[in-house]
Formats: structure tokens, C-alpha cells, sequence
């Protein structure tokens, strides 16, 4: 990847960053309910990822309505957008809700790709997977070989729920639908929206 790729996905890294920042604060000024579900949203503490990807506990409850979500070994990964974006790739957000009886490292979605720079507990395993174009999306990494993810440092606390992203580049134009693979989760089918 050359250096203006690089420096479109840092500036649209740090664009999302300022944005989550600024929905959790108005988030936090609000009544607190779903209003489509009726449910109270829960009030129990959450961490945020920042941008050095460490998380840091949030009050706020999520804004984001969920688009996919899936389950397994006590974690709860909760998509909440998959949009393309002008440098000609897809990120993707979500959350992690660690349900297991301790702290989870994410050591298990880390890649098998040796090109990866310290992907320990992190996103780097995942993938995108457009079935019909029968086409396998790798995650991005920058220019020194860090994957463009989150990185769990310091691992997700028993009961907390922490933001992540995933980039990858985009499938062509007519494909609107992909699988979001991460090791040890089910896959997840996402519907690909166009960033503003």
C-alpha cells in the first residue's frame, strides 16, 4: 500500500474517531431507551476503544443499531456498519461484548498471515468474503505491516463491551453483500452501505 492510501485510511481512521467520540457524547445527553424495541438500552459500564487501542470505560450505552450479530464461547461481536469508502475500501465497526468468566485477550482472531506485524489480540484475522464474486478480502495493514484494526491491548474485561473497526478493501461496485469471517465466530452477512 503506498503512502496516500496510507494517509487516507489514517485520516479516516481519525474522522471516525472524532465521530465516535462525538455519538457518545450526544448519546450520553439522551433518554437512554431503543425506541423501535422499547427496550431500556443497558446501563451497565463499557469500554470505548481509542484510537492507541486501549480501551478506556464508557457510561454511555451504544448509539449504533446492530446490523449482524453472533455468539460463540461467550463472546458477543455486534456489527453496527460496513460502509465503502472513497479510498476504494470497506471498514467495518462493531462491538465485543466478552461474556466469558475472565479477561479475553482476543488472542484467538489474530491472522496466520507471517506479513503482519504484532497482531497479537487483535482484528488481523479477519475477513470479507464475497460468495458471489467468490472473492476472500484480507484485512489492510499500513506501510510498517500493522494490520488496520483494533488492537485489544490489555485484553476486555469480564462483562464489558469495548468498539472496534476492521478495513478491508473494497469488493467492486456491484457487490453489495459479504460474509464478515473472524476466527472462532460464526460468519456474518453484511449488507455493504456507501460512506458520505
Amino acid at each position: 500500500m503506498d503512502l496516500r492510501h496510507t494517509m487516507k485510511g489514517r485520516r479516516a481512521l481519525s474522522a471516525l474517531a472524532i465521530t465516535a467520540g462525538l455519538l457518545l457524547t450526544v448519546a450520553g445527553c439522551g433518554g437512554g431507551g431503543d425506541a423501535k424495541s422499547g427496550k431500556q438500552a443497558s446501563t451497565s459500564s463499557s469500554a470505548r476503544n481509542t484510537g492507541d487501542g486501549k480501551a478506556k470505560e464508557s457510561g454511555s450505552p451504544a448509539v449504533n443499531q446492530a446490523i449482524a450479530e453472533v455468539k460463540s464461547n461467550g463472546l458477543t461481536l455486534t456489527i453496527t456498519s460496513a460502509k465503502r469508502d472513497q479510498g476504494g475500501f470497506v471498514t467495518v465497526n462493531g462491538t465485543v461484548t466478552n461474556g466469558t468468566s475472565g479477561i479475553w485477550i482476543g488472542a484467538e482472531w489474530i491472522s496466520d498471515e507471517t506479513e503482519l506485524k504484532s497482531n497479537g489480540g487483535s482484528l488481523a484475522g479477519a475477513s470479507l468474503v464475497d460468495e458471489k464474486g467468490k472473492k476472500k478480502y484480507l484485512i489492510l495493514r499500513d506501510t510498517e505491516g500493522h494490520c488496520l484494526c483494533t488492537k485489544f491491548q490489555g485484553g476486555v474485561s469480564q462483562g464489558a463491551t469495548v468498539d472496534w473497526f476492521a478495513q478491508f478493501p473494497a469488493p467492486p461496485a456491484g457487490t453489495t453483500s459479504v460474509q464478515f469471517q473472524v476466527p472462532t465466530m460464526p460468519p456474518a452477512t453484511l449488507t455493504l452501505s456507501d460512506g458520505e
